[in-house]
């Protein structure tokens, strides 16, 4: 049997549904084929080796995260109370402030300056991205750009022996969004502008990843994680590497207790990540993962004059 992608091009959806493989994996790669556009959004390297909680933490709690090539410290940012109390905002998590996160990147990178546009065209884009700004969505969505105004991140990174980021902001200036919704567009402020540090970092070392996946997956953020990994990791390989299910749970596990609750979770989000990669050579066994050379999700030559 083929791939679920060589499946859906040759028997298309409803046929393979019946096949009685897992409906998700199939719904997902679905709509990634089915999705014409082309266009390409971009993030910093340092978050393909590195990612955020997947859940919430207590408002007063700093998120680290140690691998053999990185480690990675946000600290919560600090802000007044109506009373005039000095609060914790928390540090940013889930799929929402990821997704934030790819719109600032990728605006950032299509216009190579630090000001970022949002109002409308973040609105707009979450809406492209399938997150519906209103109700539950849009007090969700202030929450993490209130989290990621504020916040506090160092990065380092051992192979290199030095700090790409240290205590520095994403943002200097707050996004936060009107919380009264009233139909019009005008939810956040009209610029967020990128920290000096962050957008240089961001210049040097942009990895360029699909819309159409992105769209896909938006809702699963260890999806989002492990698909950036994998885009950034599987197209510079020379030969076969294997990584170990201890090495993995450092990077992507750290919530989890016990690596088996570890294994199938990442396990569920490889194969969602897969769905939208269909290029991507990846062997799973009890041993942890075996990644091939494989093809970037966005060949080189297409980034230059692609539409972003």
């Amino acid at each position: 049997m083929g791939s679920v992608h060589d499946l859906l091009q040759e028997r298309g959806k409803q046929a393979v549904l019946s096949l009685g493989l897992d409906r998700r994996i199939i719904e997902t790669a679905s709509t990634y084929l089915s999705d014409e556009e082309s266009s390409i959004a971009f993030a910093f390297s340092g978050w393909a080796q590195v990612a955020m909680p997947h859940r919430r933490l207590a408002d007063a709690e700093s998120w680290s995260l140690t691998t053999d090539r990185v480690s990675l410290l946000i600290q919560p940012g600090i802000k007044l109370s109506d009373t005039g109390e000095h609060v914790s905002v928390g540090v940013p998590y889930g799929s929402r402030a990821r997704m934030i996160m790819l719109y600032l990147q990728t605006e950032a990178i299509r216009t190579q300056s630090r000001e970022v546009e949002l109002g409308r065209s973040l609105r707009m884009w979450l809406t492209k991205m399938g997150i519906s700004v209103g109700g539950k969505s849009v007090r969700e969505v202030r929450e993490q750009a209130e989290r990621l105004s504020h916040c506090h991140i160092s990065l380092h990174i051992h192979a290199l022996g030095q700090k790409l980021l240290s205590r520095q902001n994403i943002v200097d200036e707050s996004m936060f969004l009107d919380m009264t919704d009233t139909g019009q567009d005008q939810l956040f402020l009209e610029k967020a502008v990128l920290s000096a540090s962050f957008f240089e970092q961001l210049k040097r070392h942009p990895v360029p990843i699909e819309d159409a996946a992105i769209r896909a997956i938006s809702n699963n953020s260890m999806a989002l994680d492990v698909y950036l990994w994998l885009a950034y990791r599987l197209h510079v390989l020379q030969g076969r590497c294997p990584i170990s299910w201890a090495a993995l749970k450092a990077q992507f596990g750290k919530g989890f207790v016990r690596t088996g609750h570890f294994r199938a979770a990442f396990q569920d989000s490889l194969q969602v990540a897969l769905a939208v990669y269909p290029n991507a050579k990846v062997e799973s066994g009890p041993e942890g993962l075996v990644l091939h050379p494989s093809p970037a999700p966005i060949a080189r030559k297409l980034v230059a004059g692609a539409k972003v």
